[in-house]
């Protein structure tokens, strides 16, 4: 059932995120600090049974130049650069198995999918730890290092993320004018802050994202991943202030005001997990062109393969204007 807004409310919901003073140099400097680690991109065949799709497992350096795993698919025989589609994943799961999520390559686009550091056991494999100490936590990785902006783990992914275009521009198979970002849930979350950080990406899908308006999620869903700050606060009484300050250097909300690509979202009424009015918040702030897509009976997995086919249309008229 609907559990959030009546959908005439969410249309003009507006969030009222009071983003960090500092944001944007915090970002600056941390992409420069990542930018400066001068580790170079691997490349490596996969041998597969497929014969219209070729497979590379790729290694390029994320947050603090550390290794990331990701699949880059390409359709077989490809022999000049492709528009190209950077992918991030869902929450607990990993890049997967090599011979998953052939859509993109099957439709003609240069994928790399990347893996998620610390996650990858949920529902999918993951090959990339998170090797940074962050202290006290609820299971999950959403309080990883929560106290501190600096030591909190969405730093560090969405760093990975932006490293990912950073290396894709690099490949011989890309072509580094027609990159597009694209996820899910935390995969939205994840490239609509790449969108924003990454001058070079031409347009961005997120479907269903996570971490938008975070201080209203909290409060309107006992769903997880949310639960999990929830779940933090009540134990640590006292750091309400330091973790919605954390919080709001990582919120879609503040990426949305600043990304400008043609973008596509979509958005289910019926999610308990990324409410809809926190998906709204994004869409209403975003400075550039944006479409989205309603879906009135579906929860968290929205629109699914009618959001990937639309997602093909939409990338497809956008990386070839």
């Amino acid at each position: 059932m609907h559990t959030d807004l009546p959908e005439e409310q969410l249309r003009g919901y507006r969030s009222g995120l009071r983003e960090p003073a500092d944001f944007d140099q915090f970002w600056a400097d941390t992409l420069a600090d990542a930018r400066a680690c001068d580790v170079p991109v691997t490349v490596t065949p996969v041998a597969s049974p497929l014969t219209t799709v070729e497979v590379s497992d790729v290694t390029l350096p994320g947050f603090a130049g550390q290794p990331v795993r990701a699949w880059l698919r390409r359709p077989a025989g490809a022999d000049r650069p492709l528009p190209t589609v950077v992918q991030y994943v869902g929450y607990g799961g990993g890049r997967g198995h090599p011979l998953e999520n052939l859509l993109w390559a099957s439709a003609g686009f240069a994928h790399l999918q990347l893996d998620t550091r610390g996650q990858g056991s949920s529902w999918s494999r993951g090959d990339t730890p998170d090797p940074a100490a962050a202290g006290p936590e609820v299971p999950g990785v959403v309080t990883r290092g929560i106290d501190d902006p600096r030591r909190y783990y969405y730093r560090r992914l969405f760093t990975d993320a932006v490293r990912a275009v950073d290396a894709a521009c690099d490949l011989p198979v890309v072509d580094p004018d027609r990159i597009a970002v694209l996820g899910q849930s935390q995969g939205g979350g994840m490239a609509l802050a790449v969108a924003a950080l990454a001058p070079r990406v031409r347009a961005l899908v997120s479907h269903v994202p996570f971490l938008c308006d975070i201080p209203r999620a909290v409060l309107v869903t006992d769903a997880h991943p949310y639960r999990e700050i929830r779940d933090y606060l009540a134990v640590h009484r006292d750091r309400e202030e330091q973790v919605l300050r954390t919080l709001g250097y990582v919120d879609g909300v503040a990426f949305a005001r600043r990304a400008t690509a043609p973008a596509r979202f979509s958005v289910a009424l019926m999610d308990e997990i990324t409410p809809p009015s926190t998906v709204y918040a994004a869409v209403n702030e975003y400075r550039g062109r944006a479409e989205l897509s309603v879906w009135r009976y579906n929860g968290h997995e929205a629109g699914g393969i009618d959001d990937d086919a639309a997602a093909v249309d939409f990338l497809r008229r956008t990386l070839t204007d």
